[in-house]
This record gives C-alpha cells, structure tokens and sequence, in this order.
C-alpha cells in the first residue's frame, strides 16, 4: 500500500554568492581579469572606475636593502546614498588609462610598464628583470635574416624554412611535403627549398636547421676549427657510427674508421660536447606568461606581501544607473535587479579573494623567512594544514588559494605551492624539506668532478654524512626533477 510519511533532514547549501565566492578564488590572475571583463560586458551596473590614480612602483628591494614606506594597495570603498548603497572595488595600476582602457588587462607582459613613481623603497630596479626577455628560435633567425640582400622569393622560402623548424631546432617535414604546401608563382622546387635551407643552417648556431641527430651533430663539427683535436675521426663518427657510439662499441669504432685508440678517445669526447638539441638554448614565448599575484620585498628589514596592482582590477557600481534603478516602479520585481544583487557580489568577492590571497602570501613569507634570506636550501617542510590553523580557514580554501598563484620575490617568481615542500627525515630525529635536499644536491653535483661524476648511490652516502637520511631511487628522482643527467652521461673524458 502507499503510504505518506515526514521525514526531517539536515543538508548544507551553498548560496549562489558563496558559490561564486569559491569560484572566483580558485582563478588565477588572468582567469580572473578575463571574469571580470566578460562582467563589465554583461552587467549595465557595473563600470571601470577611471579615476585618477598614480602609478605604483613595482619595484622589488633586494635582499637587506634598507626600503621605506610601500605604496598603499588596499581596496577602496566608494559610499553611496543611503538609499541604495553602493560598493566599489578599485585598486592602483601602473597605467593611467581613459575611460575606454581596460584595467588589468595584460595585452603586454606585465613587467615592461616601467613608468613608475618610486616611494625610497627600492633601488629602482626594473621588475621586467624578472622576467626572461630572451629572444625565441623565430625570432633570432628572421633578425638574422634581414641581414642578408636576397630577392623577395628567396627571402619568403627562407621565412617559410624558419617557421617550419621545431622548437629544438629540427626540420622534421620533407622537402617534398614543404615545396606541396607553399603557395608561390612559379611553383616552388625542392632544389629551391634545399638552397634556403642551407642558408638558414648558416644563419646562428651551427646544428639549426637539421633534419637529423647525424646531419645536426655533423653542422656542429665542421663548424670547428680545422685544427681542432679529433675533428676528422668526429666527422666520421657523427656521419657513419653513431649507434656504435651510443652502444659504447670501442674497438669496433677504431676498427672501422681505422685510428688509434687515443685518437677515437679524443674524438668521442669532441662528440659528447656536441648540443643535439641547439633550439632549446632560445627562449620561449610562453615562459613570459606567468603574472604574480603577489609581491614580496624588504622593508626595513622586514619582508612585506602586497597584493600586485597589475592583477587588481578596477570595477565599481555605476552611480547613476543604480539611483535611476532605486526611483523606479517595481525596481525590487524587475530581472535587473538580479544584476544590481550579482554586480555587488562580484565586486564584494573580489576584494575577498585579495583579501584571502594577501592572507595566505603573508603566513607563507613569515614560515619561510629563511628561503627570502638564504634561499632553496633553507625552505622548511609545511603542509596546508599549517596555515588553515593558523589563519583559522578551511584546507579546501587554502587548496583553492594557493593553485596557480604566483609570488614574485627578490629570488624570482614562485608558485604557492613551491613553499610546500614535504617533510623528509634525519638521522638526528629532526626533519627537513625536500627541497632543502635537491638543494644540496645541486650543489654537489655543480661540485663534482666531471671526470669521476658522482653516482646515485655516492650521492646518498653523502646526504647520509650530513645527516639526511634518502634512498638511492629518492635521489633518482630528485635528480630527474631537476633535469640532471645521470653519472654516466655527466661524465667528461
């Protein structure tokens, strides 16, 4: 039979604004600034606040460098009538834009505004110094092109060649397949594209432009002085016996090619000196991409968090819509009240957000003080939960504000997450980071003898002698973390 019964339960919800609340944390910078424009579009109670404001110096002290007063960075709230109170969020940026510029906006890198009012709170260095400014693969090979007189057909084979080429600096199409793709008058040949070609390889580093481990090794070589010791054998070995090399074939090498065992020694260390990647020594357009969301300096000795003005955008209501809303009929049953409700939301869960980030950055900087003054080395191991208790927040917030966040400090630009490095043992009973441990073997490493590297297993006897106690395969994986070769390929003869 059905039957009709009452059922009390309790259930938690989260309201639309707490929703968003959570949402807008999670964001990164440019996730967010790209939020708040799509808003600013959408919502007719919401405007850029234009108003005048200086520019703020983004400039960082180094470290024990006396500073003086920071620039004030805090949200500033706009009173509205009391008959409908209005909230704005406005912070400084380093452009005095007009009505129609939008604040925030990173269409350029952010360190290259340079139009800075300084407060004698740093030396005046450049923030864009943080930044890697090193010209990509592309671009040094088109700069190295306009050196050249050629005629306009030549010249757009050769571009085609340079926006043809991997980012390592390989040319992995065929000829043939190249020539089909090119749309020119008459039809391009694959003789025409080899002659480019040739000229693209001569262009910088010796290796660009090949389409081959052999023919890249083999550009490298003859590039080298006649007289170099080995180069010959090299040249035979790099074109003919590569994989013998590589299986470590000694006396089938000096068997085939007919040298004396010095002389093959000679040139298998040539060969090793050899890059078999030459593009990867550019830069790369997507390493500039990155925007802090804080920065951290020294000021009178002490080391400051603030929230950078760049990421802070500039939004308010607007005055004269919402009074105009407020006197009209039935303002409380029309659909743009919900916009009036979400604008005021959006504006009061933004300056939350910075006011979380800012939070979070500052409980960061003061457990690892020591990182600021002696870097990698002195990182201490930390776990989200250290910082919930302390700021009295949720491990689920504290998740959400530190993933992809970025502080910018006198020692670089840093992830969040990079100052949460997991507690290792010692032999003393004490603890240490993990990266206080790839610190310590950077430097060994960058100390060895190139001639006798040190292995895995020496490398964790001596991490043993100073008390860290890690594992063989630990070190593995350190090792590869921070790209360093293994003993064997270390190895200088």
């Amino acid at each position: 039979m059905p039957s009709i019964e009452l059922r009390t339960r309790q259930s938690l919800a989260l309201t639309p604004r707490l929703q968003q609340s959570v949402r807008l944390l999670q964001l990164s910078s440019l996730e967010f600034q790209q939020e708040l424009r799509t808003a600013l579009d959408t919502n007719p109670f919401l405007e850029y606040d234009s108003s005048d404001t200086e520019d703020v110096a983004l400039a960082t002290a180094t470290p024990g460098e006396e500073a003086g007063a920071l620039p004030p960075t805090d949200a500033v709230a706009a009173a509205e009538p009391d008959a409908l109170p209005a909230e704005a969020v406005t912070s400084e940026t380093l452009d005095s834009g007009g009505p129609d510029d939008m604040p925030g906006d990173f269409s350029g890198d952010y360190s290259s505004r340079s139009s800075a009012r300084q407060n004698g709170d740093s030396d005046g260095s450049d923030p864009a110094e943080w930044a890697r400014s090193q010209p990509t693969l592309r671009e040094q090979l088109h700069d190295a092109l306009r050196l050249y007189r050629l005629d306009d057909r030549d010249r757009a084979v050769a571009r085609f060649i340079i926006e043809a080429l991997d980012d390592d600096g390989y040319l992995r199409q065929d000829l043939a397949d190249l020539a089909d793709s090119v749309d020119l008058e008459p039809e391009l040949t694959e003789e025409e594209l080899l002659v480019a070609l040739r000229l693209v390889q001569s262009l910088d580093r010796p290796g660009l432009g090949a389409r081959s481990l052999s023919e890249c090794l083999l550009l490298q070589v003859n590039a080298l002085p006649p007289d170099t010791p080995g180069r010959d054998v090299a040249r035979q070995i790099v074109e003919h016996h590569l994989e013998r090399l590589a299986r470590r074939e000694q006396a089938e090498l000096q068997k085939q090619i007919g040298c004396t065992a010095e002389e093959l020694r000679v040139a298998c260390a040539l060969v090793r000196k050899l890059d078999p990647k030459p593009g990867n020594c550019y830069g790369r357009t997507e390493d500039n991409y990155v925007v802090p969301d804080v920065i951290v300096r020294q000021v009178r000795n002490k080391w400051v968090v603030t929230i950078n003005p760049a990421v802070q955008p500039r939004a308010r209501i607007h005055r004269m819509y919402a009074e105009l809303f407020a006197q009209s009929a039935g303002a409380s049953r029309s659909p743009l009240a919900q916009q009036l409700q979400e604008a005021r939301w959006l504006i009061r869960n933004a300056q939350q957000r910075f006011d979380t980030i800012q939070r979070v950055a500052e409980c960061i900087v003061a457990h690892q003080k020591a990182f600021f003054q002696y870097g990698e080395i002195a990182l201490k191991p930390m776990v989200l939960r250290d910082v919930a208790d302390e700021l009295g927040l949720h491990e689920s917030t504290i998740s959400r504000a530190t993933g992809n966040k970025y502080m910018a400090t006198p020692r670089g630009i840093f992830e969040f997450k990079h100052f949460f490095p997991r507690e290792l043992g010692t032999e003393s009973g004490g603890t240490c980071s993990a990266a206080a441990v790839r610190a310590l073997l950077k430097e060994m490493i960058a100390a060895e003898n190139t001639r006798d590297p040190l292995s895995d297993v020496t490398l964790a006897k001596m991490l043993a002698d100073q008390g860290v106690l890690v594992a063989r395969r630990t070190v593995a994986k350190y090792r590869h973390l921070m790209k360093v070769p293994p003993a064997e390929l270390r190895r200088q003869v």
